[in-house]
């Protein structure tokens, strides 16, 4: 008898944890719609507005050659890479090939079908004019992988930065990103209907 009632609070804490998660995203929503978001990076901060597994909103926003995106691995963990335009992303598969992918190979073999990418307060795309050069350079080229030390985010930041530091988690990423660009972070959902 007790074994039921153990599984239904823990169903009620994972219920309240998703309705959380939501109601904090949503007035995340509100604020960059009044214009009341934070738009500077604070150091040690990981992004505003994370990804998320539950669709919160309607406003999704044009991918842009040389931005960031992401997408989850199994809604645990985030895989980086860089929009490179004509529904292509540049990425460094867990092979350690750095390859330009579709959105459909990106997306194959995680969980959920959507891609996120990195922008400001007001849906603009973090770019740096260097980092679509960057990724459409290192394609074809091999990096000796390792999912803490030689990951996508390294790959990721080292074509947004050019340094070749070593970036252990996405949380840590956005911190390089907004402290890069001197912006708080938000990861807007990408049209995958406009590529």
């Amino acid at each position: 008898m007790a074994l039921p009632l153990i599984w239904l609070g823990a169903a009620a804490i994972g219920v309240a944890i998703v309705a959380e998660e939501k109601e904090k995203q949503k007035e995340v929503a509100r604020k960059r719609l009044q214009g009341k978001a934070a738009k500077s990076h604070v150091d040690g901060q990981s992004a505003e507005l994370s990804p998320s597994l539950w669709k919160t909103g309607d406003k999704r926003v044009q991918p842009v050659p040389g931005s960031i995106v992401c997408c989850f691995v199994f809604g645990v963990i985030e895989h980086t890479g860089i929009w490179i335009g004509d529904n292509t992303l540049v990425e460094l598969h867990g092979s350690g090939l750095v390859r330009a992918v579709s959105v459909e190979r990106f997306l194959a073999g995680r969980s959920g079908s959507r891609i996120y990418q990195a922008c400001n307060h007001q849906h603009q795309a973090l770019i740096a004019t260097q980092t679509l050069n960057n990724a459409k350079h290192a394609i074809f080229s091999y990096r000796d992988y390792d999912l803490f030390d030689n990951n996508c985010h390294r790959f990721v930041w080292h074509c947004l930065s050019g340094e070749d530091s070593v970036v252990s988690s996405f949380s840590k990423l956005n911190n390089k990103i907004g402290g890069y660009f001197s912006e708080a972070i938000y990861w807007d959902e990408i049209d995958l209907c406009v590529k």
